[in-house]
C-alpha cells in the first residue's frame, strides 16, 4: 500500500486551494472586481445627502425684508423663536448647545455671528426674567 502524497487524491499544485484561496480558475483576473456592478459614480452616502440639505439657501423673512439663509440657521432660529414663545424644552437643548459650544465642547463654527447674537440676546432674557421672578442664577 503506497501512501499518496497529497491529501485526497488532490495533486501538488491544488494545494493552496481552501479557506480564502478558491482554485486558479475561479479567482478574479487581475483588474477585475469582485463586484463589477458595485457602488455607481456619483451615488452619495447619507452624511453627504444631510450636509447637502443642511447647507441649502431659502428665504427667510423678518423684520419686513428676506434674505437667505441656509436650513440649518433656518431651524436654529425657528428653536430660537419656539423657545421665547416659553417651550422650556426647545429653550433648554438650544442653552446647552449654546453652553457646550461656549465651554468648547463644540467648535465655535458651528454658528454664524447672527445665531450667536441671537443666543446671547435670548440667554440675557431669560437671565432677566429670572431676576424679575426673584429666582437665584
Amino acid at each position: 500500500m503506497s501512501a499518496d502524497p497529497s491529501p485526497r487524491g488532490r495533486k501538488r499544485k491544488d494545494l493552496s486551494v481552501g479557506y480564502g484561496r478558491p482554485p486558479q480558475q475561479h479567482r478574479f483576473k487581475p483588474g477585475q472586481s469582485g463586484n463589477p456592478k458595485g457602488r455607481p459614480r456619483g451615488s452619495k452616502n447619507e452624511s453627504t445627502l444631510v450636509r447637502e440639505i443642511l447647507e441649502r439657501k431659502i428665504e427667510s423673512r423678518s423684520n419686513g425684508r428676506t434674505r437667505k439663509i441656509s436650513v440649518l440657521e433656518g431651524i436654529i432660529l425657528k428653536m430660537v423663536e419656539e423657545a421665547l414663545k416659553g417651550n422650556t424644552k426647545t429653550a433648554a437643548f438650544v442653552l446647552n448647545r449654546y453652553a457646550a459650544m461656549v465651554s468648547g465642547d463644540l467648535p465655535p463654527q458651528d454658528l454664524g455671528d447672527d445665531d450667536r447674537a441671537v443666543l446671547e440676546a435670548f440667554a440675557a432674557r431669560l437671565n432677566t426674567a429670572d431676576k424679575q421672578n426673584g429666582e437665584p442664577e
